[in-house]
């Protein structure tokens, strides 16, 4: 739920009618309305930010759909950018130089994924990001800087005259270019200055943060040491990398090859239509951008383990979905499994960093317990023999990922489906 005005509304729901919006105007009122049919448009692709978790890519994909929208593909936004990328800069690929990173700074969250190209083949080696870091940040940045030289606190607006000061500084933010020295803005009636410099000594570290991120991605990337031989360079897309401080500190920390696309906020539409043209040749091996695992109860529900179970590193099928299974002998009556998914583990491969909860899934090993209606979270968690069980994992070419599990004795299973309801019994 989320809230509008005075209420409470389903964050699907809200999404449906955004696109419903979109998919009006597109055939009524947009430069393509005169060739549009959306009851006849032969496909729809559409990006998600690479870190987005498993309900945020369904949400995603049921609201175009619930939209009207037929989407045959999603692909992750820095992996769409790809593609623009090799379309616009191909000639600085060659046969040492077969590797791009991707840095996307969008609204509201930051992505950057390491691109291997050959010729249209693309695979994603890696892709690392902070969900929380992004435009809006630097637009709350020049607002501090913009109330203090007014004299005036946050404390002294109410929300509304915020929310006007943030869009007036993300509008001057967007003006700024390389010679640009001062900003003027205006806070609650009030003309002030706010000298460049300024903003971006209070922005840095915004800007730092993203490269610690993708820091990774290099193998043998050392401090301020330059690119590696291989890379090609960085290309900067997504609209807040437009802000001159971007591209001079990540020329500052890893060399000159620094690219910027001429279309920064389209890159990853331009990425969208080259996929969606088959004539176009492209294609795309991609891979989960998170770990994903699973909260285990141990020695009569004493303990609590963790199992690590798909790593970021795994493959995403082009189409149909990947399947993993793991069997073993059950050793408690009731099994709890709370899944998750994650951006970083530790050195013991606990989970940490941004963790999202998949689904709690609380199965009934022993037969007994598996009838309809029986209450099994309030059944005490003993030590005993049990079934053989399966745990089933399947991820589709959108990188979402199902989870069933099977009693292999009784055929009793239980599923977590992002599409249909979160426990199914058989």
């Amino acid at each position: 739920m989320i809230v509008v005005g005075d209420r409470e509304v389903p964050l699907l729901e809200v999404l449906t009618g955004f696109l419903s919006a979109v998919r009006e105007a597109l055939s009524s009122s947009s430069s393509i309305s005169d060739s549009y049919d959306p009851q006849t448009a032969a496909a729809t692709v559409v990006a998600v930010p690479a870190h987005a978790h498993g309900a945020q890519r369904f949400l995603t994909l049921e609201a175009f759909r619930r939209a009207g929208f037929r989407v045959t593909a999603m692909i992750n936004e820095p992996s769409a950018a790809g593609f623009e990328y090799t379309h616009r800069q191909g000639r600085t690929l060659n046969s040492k130089r077969t590797r791009v990173i991707v840095y996307d700074l969008g609204g509201g969250t930051f992505d950057a994924s390491l691109v291997n190209v050959d010729g249209v083949d693309h695979e994603i080696i890696g892709s690392l990001g902070l969900n929380m870091l992004g435009g809006d940040d630097f637009d709350a940045v020049l607002a501090d800087c913009a109330l203090d030289e007014a004299g005036v606190g946050l404390d002294d607006l109410d929300l509304p005259s915020y929310v006007r000061l943030l869009d007036v500084c993300r509008d001057a933010k967007e003006h700024l270019s390389p010679q640009s020295r001062r900003i003027p803005v205006e806070v609650a009636g009030i003309p002030v200055t706010v000298q460049v410099e300024d903003f971006y000594t209070r922005a840095t570290p915004l800007v730092e943060a993203s490269i610690r991120a993708m820091e990774p991605l290099v193998e043998d990337l050392d401090g301020d040491a330059p690119l590696a031989a291989d890379i090609a360079g960085i290309y900067l897309v997504g609209g807040a990398s437009g802000l001159p401080l971007v591209p001079r500190l990540l020329r500052d920390h890893f060399g000159r090859r620094v690219h910027r696309s001429p279309y920064p906020a389209a890159s990853t539409a331009i990425g969208l239509a080259i996929s969606a043209d088959d004539e176009a040749g492209y294609s795309l091996a991609d891979r989960l951008s998170r770990w994903f695992g699973v909260f285990r109860e141990g020695d009569a529900g004493s303990t609590v383990s963790f199992d690590p179970i798909l790593g970021r590193d795994q493959l995403i099928p082009d189409h149909g979905e990947l399947v993993i299974t793991r069997r073993y002998r059950a050793a408690h009556n009731v099994g709890w499994y709370r899944f998750v998914e994650y951006t970083e583990v530790d050195r013991s491969g606990e989970p940490r960093g941004d963790i999202a909860p998949f689904a709690q899934i609380v199965f009934p090993f022993d037969a007994a317990l598996q009838t309809p209606g029986t209450d099994v979270e309030s059944v005490p968690v003993t030590r005993e023999a049990g079934p053989m069980v399966e745990e089933r994992y399947a991820i589709d070419e959108n990188g979402i990922v199902q989870v069933r599990i099977t009693d292999l004795d009784t055929g009793f299973s239980r599923t977590h489906a992002l599409s249909r309801p979160a426990v199914e019994a058989a």
